[in-house]
């Protein structure tokens, strides 16, 4: 089985990657602490430790890397943009590099969000990136820093929903969560993108590592959709009161970074490029609502550290 190293494997991407692949891939993971009980081999190192990629990488010696460290949180990036800087910008850009120097096919996942939302249309990867906050700013210069060092490596633009270690990391969740607990919220009906089950992300991108592409690609789902909508496509999936979630605007909502409006991402070049289409956002919500009713949210709980 090809050893597969995962950065940021606690992570939503991180950790179903991980579970999605164990068995048919040898998984290692690197954590800095929050796994204990995982059914795959976990390396406990901060990544930003000076020498630790190297170090890692020799240890372990994979046959690719699937880089999914990353500050996800946008109010926390722009609170602390020196570290997501380094984690966003400077660990790729040592991840690619030190990968090239080892001919280890290399995966970046990077982010729709570089795109500031201006184009009335679909976006492709043609299209010039104007990131509207430090985290759109540190993945994009993230992505620009891989290919400069490793022009062989892939860099996936992301945006993906599951069940996550936390319980409440995803958007679906969030959804989930409170309409399972009978609770208001709002949904954006001004914020269009295209959500992708995480664990279709996840074999996607081994696709494409055994397909040996290169170069940027956008890896989301084939369907745009609201924010608004997508929470009521969860609440009708799952038997849940819609009438729960009432649409709002992005421009009342007070977020501190700010958000793009349309993230409508073209995936034509990546379902080209793999002889297939991309699995329907209809086929991925069924197996979201699989996984909570067979034990799924739980058994990824569990391997949390106590």
């Amino acid at each position: 089985m090809p050893r597969i190293l995962v950065t940021g494997v606690s992570g939503l991407l991180g950790i179903n990657f991980a579970q999605e692949m164990t068995g048919r891939h040898d998984i290692v993971g690197v954590d800095r602490g929050k796994l204990s009980r995982a059914p795959f081999r976990i390396l406990k190192q901060d990544l930003l430790d000076a020498g630790a990629v190297d170090f890692i990488l020799d240890a372990t010696r994979p046959a690719w890397v699937v880089n999914c460290a990353a500050i996800a949180d946008l109010d926390a990036c722009e609170n602390d943009p020196g570290l997501a800087q380094r984690l966003n910008t400077d660990l790729p850009r040592q991840l690619a590099r030190a990968c090239k120097v080892r001919s280890i096919p290399f995966v970046h996942v990077s982010t729709d969000a570089v795109f500031d939302g201006e184009k009335d249309g679909i976006y492709t990867e043609e299209d010039a990136p104007n990131p509207l906050g430090v985290y759109a700013k540190t993945k994009f210069e993230g992505e620009q820093a891989v290919l400069t060092e490793n022009s062989s490596a892939i860099v996936a633009r992301v945006n993906f929903y599951g069940w996550s270690l936390g319980g409440r990391r995803s958007l679906a969740e969030f959804f989930f969560n409170n309409l399972s607990n009978n609770k208001s919220m709002s949904g954006f009906t001004d914020v269009v993108f295209c959500p992708m089950l995480v664990n279709d992300t996840a074999r996607i991108l081994v696709k494409m590592l055994q397909k040996k592409l290169s170069g940027l690609y956008h890896l989301v789902g084939p369907q745009a959709m609201s924010k608004y909508q997508f929470g009521v496509e969860i609440a009708r999936r799952f038997s849940l009161k819609e009438g729960e979630i009432s649409p709002k605007s992005i421009l009342s909502s007070g977020l501190l970074a700010r958000r793009a409006h349309n993230l409508w991402l073209s995936t034509h070049k990546l379902s080209t490029d793999l002889g297939e289409d991309l699995p329907e956002f209809s086929t991925g919500l069924d197996e979201f609502y699989t996984q909570n009713q067979q034990g799924y949210p739980q058994k990824i709980r569990s391997y949390q550290q106590n």
